[in-house]
């Protein structure tokens, strides 16, 4: 990812991957007819992973990552950072 460091981009990447490990377990849970309270809760934890992995794109340089795909387009405003990190929510 431009604009982000490596080591974020490292980061990010295990915290989608555990996010797909553990949607994958959600699809089986469902197919397997399991309760729905621990259906809910391991989506829930799926959202809480894509949520960190959102927040460290933020967190390690979402101006330069965004800015980056058109120079010609000013630099995020601080509102702008700010809804983008909103829409996380």
């Amino acid at each position: 990812m431009s604009g982000v460091t490596p080591e974020a981009t490292d980061a990010v990447l295990k915290r989608l991957r555990r996010a797909q490990g553990q949607l994958a377990g959600v699809i089986a849970m469902i197919e397997a007819g399991r309760d729905c309270k621990d259906v809910v809760t391991q989506l829930a934890a799926v959202s809480r992973a894509l949520d960190r992995a959102g927040f460290k794109i933020i967190a390690s340089g979402m101006r330069e990552c965004m800015n980056a795909a058109d120079d010609e387009q000013p630099p995020l405003s601080e509102d702008e950072l700010e809804r983008l990190f909103l829409s996380l929510a």
